[in-house]
């Protein structure tokens, strides 16, 4: 009797197209085929065999690295735009920074202190002002 694994996390399993390569791994594979064999075709009568297949390598080998390679699920082109976002683009320094409610409350009520204060010293000086009777507002209606 045959024993066939079966991975415990089936998210990881990709669905195969053709030659067991993934429908991704086709298209980069391709890219890389369409660039890199009619090059050597050009190269190689001008430079030699070996130093055109060199050169063959060389221009596929990106096509062959983001046909495979994959870190934490996400393939190459992710990782590099991550990788240079967190080191040409973002900034190096991101100081540590909270949002705490209770900082927000103390300085409300700070300023409800000092308004209250500006108001009583108001009232006082107005108190002095007419003899010790505070008068209403001149426009305003005097209500008995």
């Amino acid at each position: 009797m045959a024993y066939v694994n079966v991975p415990k996390d089936l998210t990881k399993i990709k669905s195969k197209v053709l030659f067991n390569l993934t429908k991704r791994q086709l298209i980069c594979f391709g890219l890389a085929a369409l660039m890199g064999v009619p090059l050597f075709f050009l190269l190689k009568g001008g430079i030699g065999t070996t130093a055109a297949a060199m050169v063959m390598i060389v221009v596929m080998l990106p096509g062959f690295l983001f046909g495979v390679y994959e870190k934490n699920g996400q393939p190459l082109e992710v990782v590099g735009r991550q990788i240079i976002e967190s080191c040409f683009l973002r900034p190096k320094e991101r100081p540590y920074q909270t949002v705490n409610a209770y900082d927000a409350l103390v300085c409300q009520y700070q300023m409800e202190q000092e308004v209250k204060a500006i108001v009583e010293k108001s009232r006082q000086r107005g108190s002095k002002k007419h003899g010790g009777q505070a008068q209403a507002h001149p426009r305003r209606k005097k209500t008995d």
